[in-house]
C-alpha cells in the first residue's frame, strides 16, 4: 500500500481506536471484594501471578505482573508460598511447576487456557520430524532450541538432545551459543517468525539458509535433502495468532494517521511487519522503551491489546495506540476470569486443590536442564 492510497480508507480508520474494542471491566464489586478478602486470608500460602496479556480485572489481583519466565522464577523463589496461582496459559504454569519447589503446587484457574502456538508443536510431531531428519543428516550436529511458548515435553526434548529454551529477548544469544558449541544447524520451534527474524535481522543469516519445516506434510516437512543440507536454521511451522493480525500495511497506515509516530513491535510479528517497524523487541523491551520515552512522543505498538491499553494508562504523557486498526487479544489468556480465580481461592480456603498443573518427573528433569542452559548462556552474554 502506498501513501497515495491511504486517504481513501483513513476517514474510517481515524474513528477506530483500541478503546472501541475494550469493554469496561464488568466484574461485580461483590466478586472483587470476595477475592481481596480471600487473598488476605490466604496471603501466607498463596501467590497470584498475572501475565502481561491479562485484562486489568485480573491484573488488579496479581502479586506480580510480568512475562511467563519472569513470573515462574519469581514464584519459585517464594518457597514459603505453597500455592502458585498462575493467571496465564498452560505452558506458563508448566514452566512454573518445573522451576518450583517440591512442596509448591501450581494452579491454573481455567484448564482450557492454552496457547495455540504451543499446541502447534506436539511431542509426537517433533519426534517424527527428528527421526525423519536423522535419515538424511546427522542429528548430533543439530541443536534443538524451543521458544518459551512451548510445552514442558518440548522443552524436555531440547534439554535431552543438547539444546535449550529461549525467550524473545535472548533468542540471539542462544542461537550464537548453539553454533559455538559446534552444532552446524539449529532446529527452532514453535514460532517460525521469531526464529526467522532472529536469524536474518539479528545475525545476518541469508534467507536461503533459513528453511521452513512444515510438519503437516510429514516426512521431511516439504523440504528436500539439498535444502536441509544447506540450511543453518530449520524453522518449525508455528506462529502466534495474535501477532499475525498485524499486517505490513499497518505501519504505513499508522504513520499516515499519526505523523511522527514510532512503530514498535514484538518479534513474533511476521518478517514483513518487522522490516517496516522502527523498533523490535520483547514485551519487557517494549514496556521499558515506552516508559523511558520523552513526554509527547507517539507510539504504535504491535502486540496484544490488553498490554497496549495498560501502557496507555501507565504513560498518560504519551500517545499510545495499537498498531492494527482493530484490537488483537489473546483469546485463551482471556479465559482466566475473576470468577475462575475466585473459585480457586474459595476451594483453597476449604482445603481443596483444583486445576493443579503437574509435569512428569522425566520431563521436569530435562526441561529444567534446558532452562538452566538458557540462564547460563544469558548470564554470560551479560
Amino acid at each position: 500500500m502506498t501513501t497515495t492510497d491511504l486517504p481513501i480508507i483513513l476517514p474510517e480508520l481515524s474513528e477506530v481506536t483500541v478503546e472501541d474494542f475494550l469493554s469496561s471491566e464488568t466484574t461485580s464489586q461483590e466478586i472483587v471484594q470476595r477475592i481481596h478478602t480471600l487473598k488476605e486470608k490466604l496471603r501466607d500460602k498463596v501467590v497470584i501471578l498475572g501475565h502481561h496479556y491479562q485484562r486489568d480485572d485480573i491484573i488488579q489481583f496479581a502479586d506480580k505482573t510480568g512475562d511467563s519466565f519472569e513470573l515462574a522464577r519469581y514464584a519459585a523463589n517464594l518457597s514459603d508460598r505453597e500455592f502458585i496461582i498462575f493467571c496465564g496459559v498452560h505452558f506458563m504454569a508448566e514452566t512454573a511447576d518445573v522451576l518450583s519447589g517440591d512442596k509448591q503446587k501450581v494452579i491454573l484457574p481455567d484448564l482450557k487456557a492454552g496457547c495455540s502456538m504451543s499446541d502447534m508443536a506436539r511431542t509426537e510431531q517433533v519426534l517424527d520430524a527428528w527421526e525423519a531428519l536423522s535419515e538424511v543428516t546427522d542429528t548430533k550436529k543439530i541443536c534443538p532450541i524451543t521458544y518459551m511458548n512451548s510445552s514442558a515435553a518440548i522443552k524436555a526434548f531440547c534439554g535431552e538432545h543438547g539444546g535449550a529454551v529461549s525467550t524473545s529477548s535472548n533468542n540471539k544469544f542462544l542461537f550464537e551459543w548453539a553454533f559455538t558449541q559446534g552444532f552446524e544447524k539449529i532446529f527452532f520451534f514453535p514460532d517460525q517468525h521469531l526464529g526467522r527474524n532472529t536469524a536474518f535481522y539479528q545475525m545476518g543469516i541469508p534467507l536461503d539458509e533459513i528453511v521452513l519445516f512444515d510438519q503437516s506434510q510429514g516426512g521431511l516437512g516439504g523440504l528436500t535433502k539439498e535444502e536441509i543440507a544447506k540450511a543453518k536454521i530449520i524453522l518449525w511451522r508455528g506462529h502466534c495468532s495474535v501477532h499475525q493480525h498485524f499486517q505490513p500495511s499497518h505501519p504505513d497506515i499508522m504513520r499516515a494517521l499519526y505523523p511522527g509516530t514510532t512503530v514498535i513491535v514484538h518479534p513474533e510479528c511476521s518478517f514483513e511487519v518487522v522490516k517496516k517497524a522502527d523498533l523490535v523487541g520483547s514485551t519487557s523491551f517494549i514496556c521499558k522503551t515506552i516508559a523511558e520515552a520523552a513526554p509527547g512522543t507517539s507510539w504504535a505498538v504491535g502486540t496484544e491489546h490488553h498490554l497496549v491499553n495498560r501502557l496507555k494508562k501507565e504513560n498518560p504523557d504519551k500517545f499510545i495506540t495499537t498498531l492494527a486498526p482493530y484490537a488483537c487479544e489473546c483469546a485463551t489468556m482471556y479465559r482466566i476470569s475473576p470468577e475462575a480465580l475466585l473459585g480457586i481461592l474459595e476451594d483453597l480456603d476449604k482445603g481443596i486443590v483444583k486445576n493443579q498443573i503437574v509435569v512428569g518427573d522425566s520431563d521436569k528433569k530435562w526441561a529444567k536442564v534446558a532452562l538452566e542452559r538458557m540462564l547460563e548462556v544469558t548470564k554470560k552474554a551479560g
